[in-house]
């Protein structure tokens, strides 16, 4: 084997050059640290959330839902359909809520017209 630094031939288990204290090829085969394969997490927690607040507190809910489709769809996340079901549920008791005002409010009125 030829040193990559100097060029000069060097024996094959050398770990260094002998002609100019190079590192030879050896040295990283031997004390490299094994390569393992990366991990990336792919859960959206905000839409698992966003899901969860839904059924307690809507607009809470509705906010993390968003947020957490909006991610699923940028980064290619998880859950994408938890958190459009998190936006729906959320929605729908909005409504129930500003229906169920409306009519608890006109009957107030007309009780007391």
């Amino acid at each position: 084997m030829f040193c990559k630094n100097c060029g000069k031939e060097i024996d094959d288990r050398a770990v260094y050059c002998p002609h100019c204290g190079a590192e030879t090829a050896v040295t990283t085969a031997v004390y490299s640290a094994p390569q393992y394969p990366q991990y990336k997490d792919t859960t959206n927690n905000m839409a698992v959330i966003g899901f969860i607040l839904s059924f307690f507190i809507a607009i809470a809910g509705l906010i993390c839902s968003i947020i957490g489709y909006k991610k699923a769809k940028e980064e290619g996340l998880d859950n994408k359909g938890l958190a459009l079901a998190g936006i729906i549920i959320s929605s729908l008791s909005m409504a129930a809520g500003v229906i169920l005002f409306l009519f608890y409010m006109s009957f107030i009125v007309a009780i007391f017209l």
